[in-house]
């Protein structure tokens, strides 16, 4: 079975920046390890507590519309989406992914916002404790597009 790969990227002071932070209650054994792992990977980019908001939802379908609401707020310099999506013996699991990642990219798109997509799509409950550990690889994925983006010149429309 393939591991999954890390990037090795290096925090940045983003202390100045707010985050929001969906996760899905489905698979939550996962997910909890998922939102840890992406907590503790905000303190390496200097993102206190008070500036980031956690949103709690049902499960993966849920995640677009709580980021939109977030991005609607234009308070955030990056979102996270985090789920866990395990495959099962009916093609929900195709709808259900297809919905998630396809509503994430739609509000990174129509909102001009860095959304990290931290939905784990699996076939199997031992691919998902596997990586368990990758949210803060997902946060480091928006925030360096954030970055990124500002070394463009370009500065994201945010409000106080």
């Amino acid at each position: 079975m393939q591991k999954a790969m890390k990037a090795s990227f290096k925090p940045f002071d983003a202390s100045d920046w707010k985050i929001g932070i969906v996760v899905a209650h489905f698979n939550k054994h996962i997910t909890e390890k998922q939102l840890a792992s992406a907590l503790k990977r905000a303190k390496d980019y200097k993102i206190s507590e008070k500036n980031i908001d956690i949103i709690t939802v049902a499960g993966a379908v849920e995640i677009p519309t709580a980021l939109q609401a977030l991005a609607e707020k234009r308070h955030y310099a990056a979102l996270l989406g985090i789920g866990c999506v395990i495959r099962g013996a009916t093609p929900h699991f195709d709808y259900v992914c297809k919905m998630a990642c396809e509503g994430m990219l739609r509000v990174s798109l129509d909102y001009k916002i860095p959304v990290g997509m931290g939905v784990l799509t699996l076939e199997t409950e031992e691919q998902a404790k596997e990586r368990q550990d990758l949210g803060g690889e997902h946060l480091d994925a928006a925030l360096q597009l954030v970055n990124s983006i500002r070394s463009l010149g370009e500065e994201p429309k945010i409000t106080k």
